[in-house]
């Protein structure tokens, strides 16, 4: 997405006064065995804009930035037996990861509506007894059900469009779920480019009961890669071998190590479309993961 920012950060950490638009790219490194590379400069890297060079003029380590992040919880009835793992596995995650008075969460789930558990906030407490209450829905809710049951898409979109559009800074939703969707009245396509027009990184957690569909049910993991890879996220499964409170401190590792490169565009918007970003990484061996595209909003 284009923004106008009035203040950035250079590599030598001094703050600099610009008023320019800004295609802003949060990016994690790692090696071919996955271990993460944190201690890159900005002459490591590269980028073109739909396959012309441009020159980076911004760089940032991000483990001291201020943090959006978005907690998408699936509490439709395939779901009902994880629940109390992934609630515990949320409230660990905060403890260890969100910081008063400088990052913000909020907290969403997800079955036949998408509700808002719990407005932005600071407070661990707030969250912790936001968290009690997320639940699958009761048998009378179940039987005044009318359309749809799995509102994945539309709850991600939402999340973007309605929260994420109001706040800068980095910004991430994280989403536990199987991956089906089922009654959504937008498509997966949708949902992710409302991510990119926000800024916003998808980290999806596949987390599933395996008899939820007696074995034979749909399987929605292609749709969380998707979104995650798409937006400059990751995918992470839990199994026997990757806890949820794993892949939580996985997620965690990653957010701490991020970098945040900008570049203003050569070209300048005369209309509003997405453009192709293509951001390398020198060093042979290393693995970069960043979003494909932004919102060049004119």
């Amino acid at each position: 997405m284009l923004s106008a920012l009035p203040l950035l950060r250079a590599q030598d950490n001094a703050t600099i006064r610009v008023d320019v638009k800004v295609v802003n790219i949060l990016a994690s490194v790692r090696t071919k065995k996955g271990e993460i590379i944190s201690n890159l400069t900005q002459e490591d890297f590269s980028v073109a804009e739909n396959g012309r060079p441009q020159k980076l003029r911004y760089f940032a380590r991000e483990t001291d930035l201020p943090l959006t992040i978005g907690l998408m919880v699936d509490t439709s009835m395939s779901q009902e037996k994880v629940l109390i793992q992934e609630r515990g596995a949320c409230r660990r995650f905060l403890d260890q990861v969100l910081r008063p008075e400088k990052d913000q969460v909020f907290l969403m789930q997800f079955d036949m509506s998408v509700k808002t558990a719990q407005i932005l906030t600071s407070s661990r407490q707030k969250l912790d007894e936001a968290l009690a209450f997320v639940d699958t829905p009761t048998r009378s809710q179940l039987m005044q059900q009318v359309g749809g049951g799995t509102l994945l898409y539309d709850a991600m979109a939402i999340g973007a469009d309605e929260v994420m559009s109001k706040v800068t800074g980095r910004k991430a939703m994280i989403v536990l779920s199987d991956g089906v969707d089922t009654g959504s009245h937008r498509a997966i396509l949708d949902s992710i480019e409302a991510a990119l027009r926000n800024d916003t990184i998808i980290y999806s957690i596949y987390f599933t009961d395996a008899g939820a569909y007696g074995g034979f049910g749909p399987n929605g993991k292609a749709v969380l890669q998707r979104m995650a890879r798409e937006t400059g996220g990751a995918f992470y499964e839990v199994t026997k071998k990757l806890s949820i409170e794993q892949v939580f401190d996985l997620i965690q590792d990653e957010l701490r190590s991020q970098y945040s490169l900008g570049y203003v565009s050569d070209v300048p918007v005369d209309v509003s479309e997405f453009r192709r970003i293509q951001l390398a990484v020198k060093q042979k061996g290393l693995v970069i993961q960043a979003r494909d595209r932004y919102w060049a909003k004119r």
